[in-house]
């Protein structure tokens, strides 16, 4: 995870429901910095949790966050495609979908409730309407509920705590919760980071829980590596209909999604001719 540099600062949201939640919950603290430009949120300590560009708040500025949308290679959008995000964080997935993805419905699962002021009040991200649903809950519990399984056509995963000691969820019975939430076909999108025995652990059980379909992109430079796993029938598509795929991505949305196809490609063995999964 990255370090964020400049003035550090917190805020106190101003919505009476939350000093209930927040005096019942220990729960870690918000804090804002802005270097450049960019406003980082962070967990009261350096390390980033997510980022905005002010001048450009509809932007993906990270570029696992933009990886994270990669599902959109293999599904097409359309009325009643439902997303489920584990993991709030500044919001850049759920803005991006809401504005990009109108057919879209969003379910959002987000534990700690001063995440969600924050990025309300902080980043822009759009309360909740038709499209858009947030809970706050448990990650862990929400994909073990029967009542979401089978619900969702990709589910993106993003879940880190203060300390980003590896995912703050990365057990077996966590990643076949999640295989359990999707439909087939789905796709399954989950930020690890790199650089820590946890990656081997979660690759391991994400592996598992999928039936080892899965795929990597290369480590971007703040050490993540975003996971993609598949449920559903096999996969064979030759990579130039993925490529073609990806710019018309890119020509919508301006995501770099010419990128993805070039990098799932070289990063992935046995996949040189065409994606067989």
């Amino acid at each position: 995870m990255a370090q964020a540099l400049g003035c550090v600062y917190s805020v106190t949201p101003e919505f009476g429901w939350l000093e209930d939640s927040l005096a019942s919950m220990v729960m870690e603290p918000v804090t804002f910095s802005e270097s450049g430009g960019i406003r980082y949120l962070h967990f009261g300590t350096e390390l980033i949790q997510g980022a905005m560009r002010l001048r450009d708040p509809n932007e993906i500025y990270l570029e696992y966050n933009q990886q994270m949308m990669a599902w959109l290679l293999f599904l097409e959008t359309k009325p009643g495609m439902k997303v489920a995000q584990l993991g709030l964080g500044t919001g850049a997935l759920t803005k991006f979908t809401h504005l990009h993805c109108p057919a879209v419905k969003t379910t959002v699962v987000e534990l700690n409730p001063a995440v969600i002021v924050a990025a309300r009040s902080m980043f822009d991200t759009p309360s909740d309407d038709r499209r858009l649903k947030t809970l706050q809950v448990d990650a862990k519990e929400f994909v073990r509920d029967p009542k979401f399984h089978q619900q969702f056509d990709a589910v993106q995963v993003d879940l880190y705590d203060a300390i980003c000691d590896g995912p703050a969820a990365s057990s077996l019975d966590f990643y076949k919760g999640c295989y359990s939430l999707l439909k087939s076909p789905g796709v399954m999108t989950v930020n690890l980071f790199s650089r820590h025995k946890s990656f081997e652990v979660n690759l391991r059980n994400i592996c598992e829980a999928f039936n080892n379909r899965v795929l990597l992109f290369p480590e971007s430079h703040d050490c993540n590596v975003v996971a993609m796993a598949f449920k559903g029938p096999p996969l064979h598509v030759e990579w130039a209909d993925v490529i073609k795929r990806a710019k018309v991505i890119q020509t919508k949305t301006n995501l770099d999604a010419s990128r993805w196809a070039v990098g799932l490609r070289l990063e992935n063995a046995r996949q040189e001719q065409a994606l067989h999964i």
